[in-house]
């Protein structure tokens, strides 16, 4: 199979061998793969694969079709239409994921928009949800409002009721983020435009002095990137005055019995807002690229300027 491959530093298109399903596994056709900040950090080294998934092709989340189910998988059928956030090796003609962790894809949705769709709105769903327990008629700040994560925290919380501000760095991206459901507004003194309920922070250290400023009493900040800083201080009798908590998270290092709880829950409370009439939920889609082009897919994704998810096509 062809893979995109990293190779010092670089992306490059590689011949791999055919990956075999094992006990409980599915061997899917990959037709589109999205791209993430986690494997832009791959590239360069900073963020290897975990333990059992392959060290030199990226990628966290594919949509496909099943071709082979190995020894006891039976969720799924040949030819059936599968998506799922794996822990690396999506940006490959062929993928081998355990069934659990694989979701069926809504009729409703194409290859690139499927392809782009497990990794932001599991990490959303699990961040704002789950993790900080958002409610409807709280209100929710999102750092990053025109990212994937970004993008459908927007979109899940104004469908379960809550009020959304986002921050966004570009003016000329604004209008679009709005669009979603958003108040749109400048990642400067976002603080004076709270309280909020929930923060969803996805820049880092930069942000958490402010971040806790904006808090309301009771609030909880869900730290799921860094991008801009990891260490920074903060005023702990602030923190107590408001009650607040601040947690974070991965999914990508989490064992298989999270992974597919993770998945059940996305199921039954994100994927059918993708089939309501008009749809709740839709994935932006900013670029897609063949996989022959992968190299200039990356390119694209770090000059950033975008709404939503880069996808390989396949």
């Amino acid at each position: 199979m062809r893979a995109a491959t990293i190779r010092e530093g670089e992306i490059v298109i590689e011949e791999h061998p055919d990956p075999v399903a094992g006990l409980g596994e599915v061997l899917v056709r990959v037709r589109a793969a999205g791209l993430n900040g986690a494997d832009m950090m791959q590239r360069r080294g900073l963020y290897p694969a975990p333990a059992g998934s392959p060290q030199d092709i990226p990628g966290m989340e594919f949509a496909g079709e099943v071709l082979e189910l190995g020894p006891g998988a039976n969720r799924f059928a040949a030819g059936e239409r599968v998506m799922a956030i794996v822990g690396g090796g999506a940006q490959a003609e062929l993928a081998v994921v355990h069934e659990r962790q694989l979701m069926p894809i809504p009729d409703a949705l194409d290859w690139p928009a499927a392809g782009g769709l497990p990794e932001v709105f599991t990490t959303a769903h699990d961040a704002v949800f789950v993790q900080a327990g958002l409610r409807p008629g709280e209100h929710l700040l999102v750092h990053g409002g025109a990212g994937g994560v970004g993008t459908a925290a927007i979109q899940l919380a104004r469908a379960a009721g809550a009020s959304v501000t986002a921050t966004v760095r570009r003016p000329e991206l604004r209008e679009q983020v709005a669009a979603l459901g958003a108040r749109a507004i400048s990642d400067e003194n976002f603080a004076a435009e709270g309280p909020f309920d929930v923060i969803l922070e996805l820049v880092g250290a930069p942000n958490m002095v402010d971040d806790l400023q904006a808090l309301a009493t009771g609030g909880r900040i869900c730290v799921i990137g860094v991008s801009a800083g990891a260490k920074t201080e903060l005023n702990l009798l602030a923190l107590m005055g408001k009650r607040a908590r601040i947690h974070g998270s991965t999914l990508r290092a989490r064992p298989l019995e999270e992974k597919a709880l993770t998945a059940r829950l996305v199921e039954r409370e994100v994927l059918p807002l993708f089939e309501t009439s008009p749809p709740a939920l839709r994935v932006p889609i900013a670029e897609t690229f063949p996989l022959a082009e992968a190299a200039a897919a990356y390119e694209r994704f770090a000059a950033g300027g975008k709404l939503g998810k880069i996808v390989l096509e396949l």
